[in-house]
């Protein structure tokens, strides 16, 4: 028997899963989305995957506000990332609540470089550090879990 064909990755950008505050709006100019805040699932130096309450149509414009936590080994404290993005898909979950009907992808637009290396920093710190809790579960009978593609 053949195994199947990989899946062609389109992600330039690696990820890590992790859930930072976020606030999301209407960028100035456009048509007003409602404000609201929310945690991403995933985060990259290209864009964000979160839940929303809301519907947003792709490719509309919002406003984005994330809250990054200071690397490793740097003072304590918080950065406020702000920028543009572009909703890339918007669906609807398969368990939705109030506050998590949607599932919203977007891609940040003219992202300062600096921002961009501090969210690199943050997701290797994060997958390193995920696979050293991983490597430490290691025959002491954990598994690994791996999410669904549609949970992502």
């Amino acid at each position: 028997m053949t195994p199947a064909p990989r899946k062609l990755e389109r992600r330039v950008s690696t990820r890590a899963d992790a859930q930072l505050s976020m606030r999301l709006g209407g960028a100035v100019g456009m048509t007003e989305a409602p404000a609201f805040v929310t945690e991403t699932q995933n985060v990259s130096s290209s864009g964000v995957y979160c839940l929303s309450p809301h519907y947003l149509a792709p490719l509309s414009k919002v406003d984005l506000t994330l809250v990054l936590p200071q690397a490793a080994g740097a003072r304590k404290g918080e950065k406020l990332l702000k920028c543009e993005a572009v909703v890339v898909r918007c669906l609807q979950t398969a368990h939705a609540t109030r506050d998590a009907r949607f599932e919203l992808a977007c891609s940040f637009l003219g992202l300062e470089e600096a921002h961009r290396r501090m969210l690199e920093e943050f997701v290797t710190y994060r997958n390193l550090k995920a696979l050293a809790n991983a490597t430490r579960g290691v025959g002491r009978g954990s598994t690994a879990v791996r999410r669904p593609a549609s949970a992502r």
